[in-house]
């Protein structure tokens, strides 16, 4: 019997601020990973200046794909075929992946595999173990926050979504409104765990639907912390990010649990950027216990944009016989299928 063919999938990932290749094995092993991040320099800024981030694309590009094949020690050669996050994302930014990668398609005569985003945030699980299928989707990041329903590989079904601000962009605004540097998601989580809920804000949506909604709560932290400056009185920064994470995070598990229950599903997985956010690790890890659910979150190293989910779920495209010939584009918005 003939053994199977160990398959490479080179993954190019430059959606927003991170420039990275990874060349993953089978889908589930990361053979290695490069990632160049601009953090620092958007610090400045309070957020990611899109023009700004194209240009360190540009640069960082070709010496982040050199470096990661050196890495792996391989060649292209040895590579099977390429995934590109096509799309959502900051378009400047996903050209000069796409571009990359169709150049290195064509020199290489390489099949060109296009990943959606968030399709990659789901397989970053893949590296961690193996999905089981059924399955819910928990997709938490600066642009998305969406429960999927997947049967099989590749096959999505969105139950919910946000109909405004993302959680991830939501806690990053909040964390303006309290004087943290950028990024600050992360810096406000942190502070949660010091503070106590004292303030009183509206958890979004309570309604029937898989929807989400964080502009309404944004609103009511801007407003809370503007009428406590205007009677004179001095904001708890540490009892408004406790207040306000417990509330998001309630508003998530509330329509979580929603659908554990209405799909009869017992595995669930967390994608994206947020799923670093230790608060709702807690927060999920308790639901999980008490309804008897099979918990996967990736490792933080996963949670955040990389090229290995976006490799990892290469390879689900892959052998789904997913290509795109070099007229592929790049699209700042589209709805994963």
């Amino acid at each position: 019997m003939q053994e199977k063919k160990d398959i490479y999938i080179l993954g190019i990932e430059s959606s927003c601020d991170e420039t990275s290749a990874s060349i993953v094995r089978n889908g589930i092993e990361e053979i290695a990973t490069v990632i160049s991040t601009q953090i620092d320099i958007h610090k400045d800024f309070g957020g990611v200046v899109p023009e700004i981030a194209s240009r360190h694309h540009v640069k960082n590009i070709t010496i982040v794909l050199e470096e990661c094949l050196e890495k792996a020690n391989m060649t292209m050669e040895q590579i099977d075929a390429i995934a590109i996050t096509y799309g959502p994302g900051l378009i400047g930014s996903l050209l000069i992946g796409l571009e990359a990668a169709k150049t290195l398609s064509f020199i290489y005569n390489k099949p060109l595999i296009p990943v959606h985003h968030i399709a990659g945030h789901i397989y970053a699980n893949s590296l961690v173990k193996e999905l089981t299928f059924p399955l819910l989707a928990l997709v938490v990041s600066g642009g998305h926050t969406e429960i999927i329903e997947m049967k099989n590989h590749y096959q999505f079904n969105k139950l919910g979504g946000t109909l405004d601000d993302a959680i991830g962009e939501c806690y990053d605004k909040v964390a303006r409104v309290i004087e943290l540097e950028y990024p600050g998601g992360p810096k406000l989580d942190k502070m949660a765990m010091t503070g106590k809920c004292s303030y009183k804000l509206p958890i979004p949506l309570k309604d029937d639907s898989y929807n989400f909604s964080f502009s309404g709560l944004k609103s009511a932290v801007i407003n809370l912390s503007h009428n406590e400056q205007q009677r004179g009185r001095e904001l708890n920064k540490e009892d408004l990010a406790a207040s306000f994470q417990k509330v998001a995070i309630e508003s998530i598990i509330t329509k979580l649990r929603k659908a554990i229950i209405e799909k009869k599903v017992n595995n669930l997985i967390v994608a994206g950027g947020v799923a670093a956010n230790q608060g709702l690790r807690k927060e999920l890890l308790d639901m999980a216990n008490e309804l008897n659910v099979n918990l996967s979150i990736p490792p933080v190293k996963y949670c955040t944009d990389n090229a290995a989910m976006i490799a990892a779920a290469g390879y689900y495209a892959y052998l789904d016989g997913r290509r795109a010939d070099l007229t592929l584009n790049s699209k700042s918005q589209d709805e994963l299928n």
